[in-house]
């Protein structure tokens, strides 16, 4: 059981620096201490973020988690539905209550196929990540909550659709540690900005501040715009120096006299921020790849993101997400043939290219690869306040798809199943706290034990709920 006796407070890393007086300056002290052994003895490498054992030997060592925000529609990529063909331009016979008023059944615009031995059902949306089929296992009968973005990113990323809580990947880092001091060890990457719900997607609630995730928009090609204030222009290296020798005096002070859970993570978020700028820049430059995979990951936003997580993760960063745009890009309400189209040409080549990766670098045996959104999408198609058919399709918490590669996985597998339609899961319903009781699982903990006590009680990511979805389990 991982009780933290260190206490539940937590802060943000914006209000750690502004209420640091020293603010973005004293980031710059992190090359200086590192060249010159000066990091005092309780601020090297361990503490929060120190590497730990799990409960048991798991099958995965990290997660990349790729976050379709807006909710793909589970009809038209991996849950193919030939029976909207034949009630085209018919209602269905399902009355679920939507979100919007949708009308009559809409049949998929995109062709499926077979792939692999296993003969798994692709969209053509994910005919390059449909080459590894047979690594893939697709849980088809996801359910939600509620048919809300807000409630449903919480809930998928927190595990809880109301009150806040702790991330996935906080609660990651927090049961594992990190097994690269010089980096944050939960990355979100998020291009042009930030989803709905901006940073609470990847904070660590009421854990320590040192868990939550760091923001990188990979828009941004520089190093120094990547990762904003990684050098400090501003002071020399002595005045850096002695503020921060002032810094940790008043902070050791501070610790002696009032034994503050929260200084603790607020001493050690400085230090990750130190300790980045040693091996920031050459994790974050792909440039530093060879062409040959460069080229196979592309030279787009996605293929850059998706590349930087690869370097990321094969330096030891435990969990990183990454999401597909600002706000909800795959919240296609309206001409959803041309939309998801164009969202799956992002991100299929480089998901395809980081599979493959990871296997030529006897990585994916121990990386666990996560794709999905927050909810799904009608099989209905949606209706304008006049009646009138957009070709998209509304909000679908009934029944969505989610598929995992990797760590444990046992590919070329389906789990569950939504009815004729795609409209609601008939089939082995499988809630969010399930799917996260899976990848702790994959990641060696018994969800049940991997607490933190706060206010009073001990809680966990999967609340009081979720099994194992053990028929994906290799």
């Amino acid at each position: 059981m991982l009780d933290d006796p260190r206490g539940p407070a937590a802060i943000s890393r914006r209000d750690l620096l502004r209420r640091s007086a020293l603010g973005m300056g004293a980031l710059g002290l992190a090359s200086i201490l590192g060249e010159d052994g000066a990091l005092a003895a309780d601020a090297a490498p361990g503490g929060f973020l120190s590497s730990k054992a799990p409960h048991f030997p798991g099958k995965a060592k990290r997660v990349v988690h790729f976050f379709l925000n807006g909710g793909p529609s589970q009809v038209d990529t991996f849950d193919p539905k030939p029976a909207l063909a034949r009630y085209e331009g018919k209602p269905i016979p399902i009355n679920l209550a939507t979100e919007r008023k949708t009308g009559a059944a809409f049949p998929s615009p995109f062709k499926f196929r077979r792939y692999g031995e296993s003969g798994l059902e692709i969209s053509e949306l994910f005919a390059r990540t449909a080459e590894h089929a047979d690594d893939i296992a697709v849980i088809r009968s996801m359910v939600a909550q509620v048919p809300n973005h807000e409630p449903s990113l919480m809930l998928m990323n927190c595990g809880d659709s109301v009150l806040p809580r702790p991330s996935v990947g906080a609660w990651v880092l927090y049961g594992l540690g990190t097994e690269n001091q010089n980096l944050p060890g939960f990355v979100a990457m998020c291009p042009g900005g930030f989803p709905i719900k901006d940073a609470e997607n990847w904070g660590s609630g009421f854990l320590p501040g040192v868990y939550q995730g760091t923001f990188v928009d990979p828009k941004n090609r520089e190093v120094d715009k990547l990762i904003e204030n990684v050098r400090s222009p501003h002071a020399s290296r002595a005045a850096q120096r002695r503020q921060l020798d002032l810094l940790r005096a008043m902070d050791e002070e501070h610790r002696r006299e009032r034994s503050d859970p929260r200084l603790e993570a607020r001493i050690q978020s400085f230090e990750t921020a130190f300790r980045m700028q040693m091996e920031a820049a050459d994790a974050f430059d792909v440039d530093r790849e060879p062409q040959l995979i460069r080229d196979l990951y592309g030279d787009t936003v996605h293929g850059r993101q998706t590349l930087i997580a690869r370097r990321l993760l094969e330096r030891g960063v435990r969990y990183v997400q990454l999401w597909h745009g600002a706000g909800q890009p795959w919240d296609d309400h309206a001409n959803i043939a041309a939309n998801h189209r164009a969202h799956a040409a992002d991100i299929d080549g480089p998901i395809a290219a980081l599979i493959a990766d990871l296997k030529q670098r006897g990585m994916f045996e121990d990386t666990l690869v996560v794709w999905g959104g927050e909810f799904g999408r009608t099989p209905t198609v949606e209706l304008d306040g006049g009646g009138k058919a957009n070709l998209g399709r509304d909000h679908n918490h009934y029944g969505f798809s989610v598929w995992m590669a990797g760590g444990g996985i046992k590919g070329g597998t389906v789990h569950g199943a939504t009815d004729e339609f795609g409209f609601k899961a008939v089939e082995d319903p499988t809630s969010v706290h399930d799917l996260h009781a899976t990848i702790l699982h994959l990641l060696g903990f018994d969800h049940e034990r991997l607490t933190y006590r706060y206010a009073g009680r001990d809680f966990r990511l999967t609340d009081v709920e979720g099994r194992v979805v053990r028929s994906i389990l290799a």
